[in-house]
């Protein structure tokens, strides 16, 4: 799979690209391993959508090993090869995938934020796959802050119920009001098919509206990679994805040289 060179410039430059049809053979595919793990929620689920709520916004992450559709897809997809063209990486680890979907009428909004202070991972090289599983409306896409990863700016976590996380960091600062000064920045989202892919990094800011469609679901399954300069971090608070099974098992700076992130792409 070539990326065209023109992406991978606006992938660097601007934090969010899109990229078209890539994974048309594989929606079928990722359609069946988020049923099956709507039905069969892992360790990590959660349901943002209140009691009394409208439809459902539901989450999980980590299921890539008991999942036999999303480890198909890890293994033997172009995603690798795509995240680390786009990366300019030489080598792409899989980091984790998070599945996301807003039945119709949710009403909740994903919060305005970034992903990297979530996670327990420093790196210059990362690369998610957002990849639609539904039509996806301009009204519902998610919305990226182009050029947000250049900032130098790292804001506190916050979960998606729209709590900020409790951290002690010093350099993590909180996020910005964007919908209140949207006409300051260039915030960008599509009308999407399913198969087609927004890659955008780990700083690059993000959110997404509510799925108010009567009838129409928005399924969404994400990949995410680093390159070969990623080591593990400890953080002074809780991480998301918490991966507790590597707890002893890494140090503060060391390599992802573990099972649980497989090499996934190398560049020829």
């Amino acid at each position: 799979m070539r990326v065209d060179e023109s992406r991978i410039e606006e992938y660097q430059k601007d934090g969010v690209t899109v990229l078209r049809g890539v994974f048309d053979d594989w929606v079928e595919t990722l359609r069946r391993g988020v049923e099956r793990n709507l039905a069969d929620p892992g360790p990590y689920t959660k349901g943002y959508t209140p009691e009394g709520g409208s439809g459902r916004f539901f989450g999980d992450y980590c299921n890539w090993q008991r999942i036999a559709e999303y480890e198909d897809f890890v293994r033997h997809s172009c995603a690798g090869a795509i995240a680390g063209q786009l990366m300019r990486a030489r080598h792409v680890r899989f980091f984790h995938e998070h599945v996301l979907v807003k039945e119709p009428v949710t009403e909740e909004r994903t919060p305005w934020h970034h992903d990297a202070p979530y996670y327990g991972v420093a790196t210059t090289q990362s690369c998610s796959l957002w990849i639609p599983l539904d039509p996806v409306s301009q009204d519902i896409c998610p919305e990226f802050v182009a050029g947000s990863h250049r900032w130098g700016r790292v804001f506190l976590p916050r979960m998606f119920s729209g709590e900020d996380y409790i951290r002690a960091d010093d350099d993590h600062e909180p996020i910005p009001d964007f919908d209140h000064h949207r006409g300051d920045f260039d915030i960008r989202a599509w009308e999407l098919a399913p198969g087609d892919a927004i890659a955008f990094a780990f700083l690059t800011v993000h959110g997404a509206p509510p799925n108010l469609s009567p009838t129409r679901r928005r399924r969404a399954f994400s990949a995410r990679f680093v390159g070969e300069d990623a080591t593990y971090a400890v953080r002074s608070g809780r991480t998301s994805p918490p991966f507790p099974e590597l707890v002893g098992r890494l140090k503060d700076g060391d390599p992802l040289d573990v099972p649980e992130f497989p090499i996934v792409w190398e560049a020829s």
